[in-house]
C-alpha cells in the first residue's frame, strides 16, 4: 500500500532501501523478513514521505503527509 501510494516501482523501493527487488516482493507477499531488512524498508518509505500510523482500534496503517 505504501509503495503504491508513492507510485514507486519494486525496483525503485528496493534501491532506496538497499535490498533486492525480490525482498520487496517477499514483503508484499507477507513473508517474514529480518528485522534489519524491515527497518531499511521502513526508513526508505519514511524518507519518501510515508507516515506510519500505530494501531488505534482500526489497526495499523500508513498515510502520506498533508500538503
Amino acid at each position: 500500500m505504501a509503495r503504491a501510494a508513492l507510485e514507486l516501482g519494486v525496483r525503485e523501493l528496493a534501491s532506496a532501501a538497499g535490498v533486492s527487488p525480490e525482498t520487496i516482493v517477499r514483503l508484499e507477499k507477507g513473508e517474514t523478513l529480518r528485522p534489519r531488512t524491515l527497518s531499511a524498508i521502513r526508513t526508505a518509505l519514511e524518507g519518501a514521505g510515508i507516515v506510519f500510523v500505530p494501531a488505534n482500534g482500526g489497526g495499523a496503517g500508513v498515510r502520506l503527509p498533508r500538503e
